[in-house]
This record gives C-alpha cells, sequence and structure tokens, in this order.
C-alpha cells in the first residue's frame, strides 16, 4: 500500500518562490511516475508536472514551464509565482508517464496543499 503526503504550500506575494515536498510511503517500486496537479479556485484541474523515475525525463504544462521544476525526489519548485498560480496542490503516482499531465492515469494521491499568490 502507498501513501502520499503533499506539503510546503503557503501564501507569497507574485514573483515569490515555494518548495512543495512528497513524501512517500509503503512500496511504489511498480510505480514510476510522479506528477504534481492543482485545482484553482474556479475549479480547474491541471497537471503541472511530472518526472519519470526510469528515465528522468520531466513534464511541464505549458502555463509553469520555465518557473516549476520537480525534482528526482518529486520536491516542485515554484518560482516567479503569479495570482494564477493559486491552487491546491497535490501529488500522486501512476506506473508510468505515458500521460504524465493526465489525472486517470494516477494511481495514488497525496491530500492538497493550498497555494496562495497574491499581487
Amino acid at each position: 500500500q502507498v501513501q502520499l503526503v503533499a506539503s510546503g504550500g503557503g501564501s507569497v506575494q507574485a514573483g515569490g518562490s515555494l518548495r512543495l515536498s512528497c513524501v512517500v510511503s509503503g512500496r511504489p517500486g511498480a510505480f514510476h511516475c510522479l506528477g504534481w496537479f492543482r485545482q484553482t479556485p474556479g475549479g480547474e484541474d491541471e497537471g503541472v508536472a511530472a518526472r519519470s523515475s526510469d528515465t528522468g525525463r520531466e513534464c511541464y504544462a505549458n502555463s509553469v514551464e520555465g518557473r516549476f521544476t520537480i525534482s528526482s525526489r518529486g520536491v516542485l519548485q515554484l518560482d516567479n509565482l503569479t495570482p494564477e498560480d493559486t491552487g491546491v496542490y497535490s501529488c500522486a503516482m501512476a506506473s508510468s508517464c505515458w500521460t504524465p499531465l493526465d489525472r486517470p492515469s494516477y494511481t495514488y494521491w497525496s491530500q492538497g496543499t493550498q497555494v496562495t499568490v497574491s499581487s
């Protein structure tokens, strides 16, 4: 059984940075993709980043590319934040990164951590 816990959210001003962590417990050996998703106050769900442990390849949504970085440990570095980045962020694991930003591909999910960016 695999459990994920996301943390690191907070309130920052535009242009600021945050670092979100995803702690994984259990034995996720058969799950080779870790992704981050966010739900905005308007109800939109968006996959923002993913990384394959098999290949080391990273994938980012166009809206965050160049500003967000996912590490080999699943840490999501958020830089140059804008108010549009506000939302509840969750980490998740999938068997593979064939569709890295597609929510139905993921099996295990963390709770959400709130990110609020003010102007």
